[in-house]
Parts: C-alpha cells; sequence; structure tokens
C-alpha cells in the first residue's frame, strides 16, 4: 500500500504560479512512478504529467508543456508539481498517483490520493 496526501492547492489569478506537493508513505516510494491528473466539474479526469522513479524521464499532456514541472525527492517521498502561467481552464482537483509503470492512463494507476482544489481566476 501507498498512501499519498496532496497540499498547495489554492487560489490565484491567471498567469500566477502554484506549486503542488505530494506526500507518500507505505511501500517503497521510489520504486514508483508518480503521475498528476486533474479533474474539472463535469469533465473527465485528465493526464497532467508523470516521472519516473529516478527522475530520468518525465510525461506531460500537450496542455500543459513548457508551462508545468515534474519532480521529486525521493529522500523525502514527494513529488512536486510547478504550475507557472496559470490559465482559468488549469482549474481542477489535482490529484497525485502512483504505478509501477510510466503511462498517461489514469486507469492504470494503483494508488491515489485525496485531491487538491486549484482555482485560477481570469
Amino acid at each position: 500500500q501507498v498512501q499519498l496526501l496532496e497540499s498547495g492547492g489554492g487560489s490565484v489569478q491567471a498567469g500566477g504560479s502554484l506549486r503542488l506537493s505530494c506526500a507518500a508513505s507505505g511501500r517503497t516510494f521510489s520504486s514508483y512512478v508518480m503521475g498528476w491528473f486533474r479533474q474539472a466539474p463535469g469533465k473527465e479526469r485528465e493526464f497532467v504529467a508523470a516521472i519516473t522513479w529516478s527522475g530520468e524521464y518525465t510525461l506531460y499532456a500537450d496542455s500543459v508543456k513548457g508551462r508545468f514541472t515534474i519532480s521529486r525527492h525521493n529522500a523525502n517521498n514527494t513529488v512536486y508539481l510547478q504550475m507557472n502561467s496559470l490559465k482559468p481552464e488549469d482549474a481542477a482537483v489535482y490529484y497525485c498517483a502512483a504505478d509501477p509503470l510510466l503511462t498517461s492512463r489514469w486507469t492504470d494507476y494503483d494508488y491515489w490520493g485525496q485531491g487538491t482544489q486549484v482555482t485560477v481566476s481570469s
């Protein structure tokens, strides 16, 4: 079992920045790929970014490339999502998730956090 707890959400104006954190506990964090997903009201959950256990490989949704950066610190079992140049369409509940493989399909991920709300005003 892996327990995940997101933090760092909040309200910002368009063009602003936020950094989300996801603290993991339980089984060996460093052996998992960590991903970020988001879900806006009335929309399907969508992939945002993912990072391999070593941090060597990352994957981003086209909609966030160049604006968001995923990183991880295995020593303190935490993965981060730095979000810059935020747009109103980025508003959603953001979830972190863990999986053994690098994938953008949310159905593949085994473990999920509770989510953190991001609101972006225009």
